[in-house]
C-alpha cells in the first residue's frame, strides 16, 4: 500500500472514531494526475446524496498531456464507491449523532486508487490546544533522547 496524500488537517480538527475504505470513479487524466502527485485533499469532506457518496472540494489537477477534450474541473464532485449497507450505517450516525465524513488519505491498493474515509467529531478549541502541547511535549522528549545518546 503506498500512500498518495494525507489530510492532516483532518486528524487536527476531528476525532476519528471509524475508518472506511472506498474507491473512486475518477476519468483517465485524473488517474495520471493523481499519479504523479497532484492531488490535495486539504479542505474536502464527502456528503451523501440518495445512496451514493460523494466527495466535494478535493483537488485533482488537470492531467497536463491530456488533450483539448478533457478540461474537467479540478474540484468536481467525484462518486465513492461503498457498499449499500455501509452507506446506510454512515447515514444513520450522520444524521443522529451529528458525525461528519472526511476523507483521511488516497492510496494504490495494487493497481486501484482507494479513499481512506473517516466518522469524525469535531474538536473543540481546547482539545486542539491540549493535542498542540502533547505534540511539542512528544517533540521535546524525543530531542532529549538524541542528545542524551550523542
Amino acid at each position: 500500500m503506498k500512500i498518495i496524500t494525507e489530510n492532516r488537517a483532518a486528524y487536527f480538527e476531528y476525532f476519528i472514531e471509524e475508518k472506511y475504505e472506498a474507491g473512486i470513479a475518477l476519468d483517465g487524466g485524473e488517474v495520471k494526475s493523481i499519479r504523479q502527485g497532484n492531488v490535495n485533499l486539504k479542505d474536502s469532506f464527502c456528503f451523501v446524496r440518495g445512496y451514493d457518496v460523494w466527495l466535494k472540494n478535493a483537488h485533482i489537477a488537470v492531467y497536463d498531456r491530456a488533450g483539448a477534450y478533457n478540461t474537467k474541473d479540478s474540484k468536481r464532485d467525484r462518486r465513492l464507491l461503498l457498499h449499500k449497507r455501509e452507506i446506510s450505517k454512515i447515514v444513520g450516525k450522520i444524521n443522529e449523532r451529528g458525525y461528519t465524513l472526511v476523507p483521511l488519505k488516497l492510496y494504490f491498493k495494487d493497481a486501484l486508487i482507494k479513499a481512506e474515509l473517516g466518522l469524525c467529531k469535531g474538536k473543540h478549541t481546547y482539545d486542539k490546544k491540549q493535542s498542540l502541547a502533547e505534540r511539542d511535549l512528544k517533540r521535546q522528549t524525543a530531542r532529549e533522547i538524541k542528545e542524551y545518546y550523542q
